[in-house]
């Protein structure tokens, strides 16, 4: 079920006074956009009822009003059965709640998945690092060594003689 739009202009003497300063071609007035999702069911986090396409619909929303029924008609149904509004609003906020916990729990395994593939780049970068630093001190090493093979021809050091 597609929800129903409804747009209000919201009202404001500011607007005609800021038009009268900065002329414009069109004053156009801030608006609320209203936006009628239809019930929620239990289990809608899971994805029972319309409950994928509910969810999908508050998360475009900026803010929730909840409406509930408090009416006795029995040409109107109620998905439970009995009209309960207290029911009504505690199947709502769970059925957030639970929406909200899964979407956490992709969250933290796809940043779980993200930092062992990091990891895995960083300890392969660290482990090219430290063999490109251990070549560099074994250079620096036979560099020092044929430093001091010289040094000990050219003062002719009896410990080199051995």
């Amino acid at each position: 079920i597609d929800p129903n739009i409804g747009i209000v202009p919201v009202p404001d003497h500011r607007l005609a006074e800021l038009a009268a300063v900065i002329p414009t071609k069109q004053t156009v007035p801030a608006v609320v956009e209203f936006v009628d999702i239809a019930g929620l069911v239990k289990g809608a986090a899971k994805g029972e009822g319309l409950g994928n396409k509910f969810l999908s619909h508050v998360r475009s929303c900026d803010a929730i009003a909840e409406v509930v029924r408090i009416f006795d008609d029995k040409n109107v149904i109620h998905v439970e059965g009995d009209i309960n509004p207290i029911s009504d609003i505690e199947t709502i906020k769970t059925e957030l709640i639970l929406a909200d916990l899964e979407t956490v729990k992709r969250r933290v395994e796809k940043t779980e998945k993200e930092l062992k593939q990091f990891l895995g780049e960083s300890r392969d970068k660290l482990r090219d690092l430290r063999f490109k630093d251990a070549n560099k001190q074994l250079k620096n090493v036979r560099e020092i060594r044929g430093i001091k093979k010289v040094i000990a021809r050219v003062l002719t050091l009896l410990s080199k003689k051995n």
